[in-house]
């Protein structure tokens, strides 16, 4: 009585596999795949990587200008009390506020 073969399982004891073009060419086809998908997932990971160094870099300048901002902000010298505000309008003409207000 001959050992009944189950399908997709391993071949009778004794019995040699028949040499198949096919089969190497298949693994040769899953070497290629295998290499490509590597290649692919690095690309991609420098891709992904270099996203997020540009991404801290343009939240560090965000944050670098607002604290330049926030400095500036706070800087401002009050005006003196006897000092008034002008401004040029053209050629030689000034306006001038807060001339006729005392202590603001």
């Amino acid at each position: 009585m001959e050992p009944i073969a189950i399908p997709g399982g391993r071949p009778p004891q004794g019995a040699e596999p028949q040499p198949n073009g096919a089969r190497g060419l298949a693994w040769i086809g899953g070497v290629v795949a295998t290499a490509a998908a590597v290649g692919l997932g690095a690309v991609l990971a420098i891709f992904f990587a270099a996203t997020m160094v540009i991404v801290g870099v343009l939240g560090f300048a965000l944050l670098g200008l607002g604290a330049f901002a926030y400095r500036a902000r706070r800087s401002l010298r009050r005006p003196e009390p006897g000092v008034i505000e002008a401004r040029h309008v053209g050629g030689h003409s000034w306006v001038a506020y807060g001339w006729d207000q005392r202590g603001r």
